[in-house]
């Protein structure tokens, strides 16, 4: 059986947010109750307590981001030069085999 709840509690905690309104565990039952919902009536505190000293737009942003931005930019960068050089060698490889006068596959 698939809850409804949390899913009902998301959208109305993003409904909060996009019309620039603190998420709490009034609005997010009153959102809930006019959406002709019946929910556990635990989840709507449970979100107002996660997401009452967090920055809402922060955490979208950064949804999936296993860490910050900055680290991830270190990663790709020293990434390129390692791909780069292993191609490089991989050329090289082949370079040398042809250089033989017979392959593998001939």
């Amino acid at each position: 059986m698939v809850s409804t709840s949390e899913p009902a509690c998301i959208c109305s905690a993003l409904i909060l947010y996009d019309d620039e309104v603190t998420v709490t565990e009034d609005k997010l039952n009153a959102l809930i109750k006019t959406a002709g919902m019946t929910i556990e009536p635990f989840w709507p505190s449970l979100f107002a307590m996660a997401l009452a000293n967090i920055d809402v737009n922060n955490l979208i942003c950064n949804v999936g981001a296993g860490s910050s931005a900055p680290a991830a930019a270190t990663v790709v960068s020293t990434a390129v030069p390692v791909a780069a050089e292993e191609k490089k060698e991989e050329k090289k490889q082949e370079k040398s085999d042809d250089d033989m006068g017979f392959g593998l596959f001939d």
